[in-house]
């Protein structure tokens, strides 16, 4: 939390392994926790920074619906189902929850990295739309 007051921003941050890349650097290394992993990671294809949007999908997955889009008992099991299937929409919360989550979730777990969304496209997805109504005048009666 930013700070203790009842509205504070949350930011999510997690450097327990992680990997500076440049602009326009890919790497191999396998980083990350499995759960949170891109297909492309586990595949050992070269990646950049779009595995960090794929991990956010799975951060937003799990604040949204409890549980993670992908999980087993089993690591070997975690992989394929990264590798392999489709995130499941089809169980509550999820039927609570907008369009637009839905749809932005979607993209951010988008297996094929060339296709995901980048930060810039992210932040203006519509879901983001109400959020920043919100944080606006949130500042404007404040300021």
């Amino acid at each position: 939390m930013v700070s203790d007051d009842d509205d504070s921003d949350l930011k999510i941050v997690d450097f327990g392994l992680s990997k500076i890349i440049g602009p326009n650097e890919s790497s191999l290394d396998p980083f990350g926790t499995l759960s949170y992993v891109a297909p492309e990671v586990l595949l050992q294809k070269p990646y950049g920074k779009e595995v960090d949007l794929w991990s956010l999908g799975v951060i937003t997955y799990l604040l949204l619906s409890r549980v993670l889009p992908f999980d087993d008992e089993d690591d070997k099991e975690i992989a394929r189902q990264t590798i392999q299937e489709a995130p499941d929409f089809s169980f509550s919360p999820w039927d609570e929850k907008s369009k637009e989550a839905q749809d932005l979730v979607k993209k951010l777990l988008e297996k094929n990295r060339q296709k995901r969304p980048s930060l810039e496209e992210t932040l203006q997805h519509e879901w983001f739309a109400e959020f920043k109504e919100i944080h606006k005048s949130r500042n404007e009666a404040s300021g």
